[in-house]
């Protein structure tokens, strides 16, 4: 046989890389995993409970999203609520769909010291697929069961000249492959010269290449990554969305898993990926938690500063930031817009906001005239 893909090399699953390159990435991980811990700690419990609800809320979304499918957010939010005994005030009906998404992500992060079996795949792979009757993809979709004998390939392009991207190993022998993955992945848990955020890489790549089912293989993938990952931490709770990252790159991620299969054992490419959008996912998480523990301290700060309902409304406006949150600073005739109220009324309001020493006033001046949060020391 002629060898084209990865898993056709003699040495197959013999992976290597060059540890001196990833070390930097490897200490840069580390150090922001012990950053977000650490400032997680210090959000109370109820907006942990929620902190964590966004992150897991945030990885259902984006994974499903890297495969091209949009999810009813809300659905999905109600459903992950009830199982973390968050309270929401405007929670959505639930269904199936959402209900199994949630089942899997805190199947795999709650329960991450149960053993990875070829059992619990399966089961993750019914709760993938666990839809209304009516939806038909879905009925014809055998959750739970390994793909059939036809070759599974990665293709794109017109259908009379399709581009092959990537062809998995073939059916016969699926099992012992499987097996021989699992056998890993419960071993190295436990191996200290392996790295605990190498593992989950190695894991990511080398499931997805066996890809064992006839669909949801990238789900299954980025489910047992985030396994792995709350091993490393041995924590259940979960502050960041590392399918949030590779969503930002989907080209990136394709690309780099296409030439990675088609390459040798050293899958230095693959892992220095890897923990550069692991990076960037626990860096997202640091501003985000940032930003919650900014809020608490602002309100505990003015808890008796009597404002009315319009600066309340616009002081959260700020204080949650995002793309509606005037990352340049408001200006007078923007709060009037947010508060609905009259331009004098809005002057009045940012003067009183101003003496409270809630907000403070960024260099220009007259009609350019804008103003931010001033976060208490």
């Amino acid at each position: 046989m002629a060898t084209h893909w990865i898993w056709q090399q003699p040495d197959w699953p013999d992976f290597n890389w060059q540890a001196e390159s990833l070390t930097p990435l490897l200490r840069a991980c580390v150090q922001a995993q012990g950053q977000l811990m650490g400032m997680a700690g210090s959000v109370d419990s109820s907006l942990g409970g929620q902190s964590e609800l966004d992150a897991l809320l945030q990885n259902i979304v984006t994974s499903s999203a890297i495969e091209g499918e949009q999810l009813n957010v809300g659905s999905v939010r109600s459903s992950l609520a009830r199982r973390l005994g968050v309270e929401l005030t405007d929670g959505d009906k639930v269904s199936q769909r959402s209900e199994g998404l949630a089942q899997l992500m805190l199947d795999a992060t709650r329960r991450y010291a149960e053993p990875l079996t070829l059992e619990r795949l399966l089961e993750w792979h019914r709760w993938l697929f666990t839809a209304q009757e009516t939806d038909l993809a879905a009925r014809s979709m055998h959750g739970g069961a390994l793909r059939g004998d036809e070759p599974m390939q990665v293709v794109s392009g017109r259908i009379d000249r399709p581009t092959v991207h990537f062809e998995a190993p073939p059916r016969k022998g699926l099992e012992q492959r499987l097996e021989q993955f699992i056998d890993w992945f419960e071993a190295s848990q436990h191996q200290t010269a392996l790295d605990p955020l190498l593992r989950a890489g190695i894991a990511h790549f080398w499931f997805v290449t066996l890809h064992p089912f006839d669909d949801g293989n990238g789900r299954l993938t980025r489910t047992i990554a985030d396994l792995a990952l709350a091993q490393g931490e041995a924590l259940a709770i979960r502050f960041y969305a590392m399918s949030a990252g590779i969503l930002d790159d989907r080209s990136g991620y394709y690309r780099i898993l296409e030439s990675s299969q088609k390459s040798t054992l050293d899958i230095t490419e693959w892992l220095t990926w890897f923990l550069q959008t692991l990076l960037r996912s626990l860096q997202q998480a640091i501003t985000r938690i940032q930003s919650v523990l900014g809020k608490t301290r602002f309100w505990q700060a003015h808890r008796e500063s009597g404002f009315c309902v319009e600066q309340v409304k616009v002081l959260n406006r700020l204080l949650d930031g995002g793309e509606r949150g005037f990352e340049h600073g408001i200006s007078a005739g923007q709060y009037q817009a947010v508060a609905k109220v009259s331009k004098a009324t809005a002057t009045r309001h940012l003067a009183e906001l101003l003496d409270k020493g809630c907000l403070q006033r960024l260099p220009g001046g007259g009609r350019s005239t804008r103003y931010q949060i001033n976060y208490p020391d």
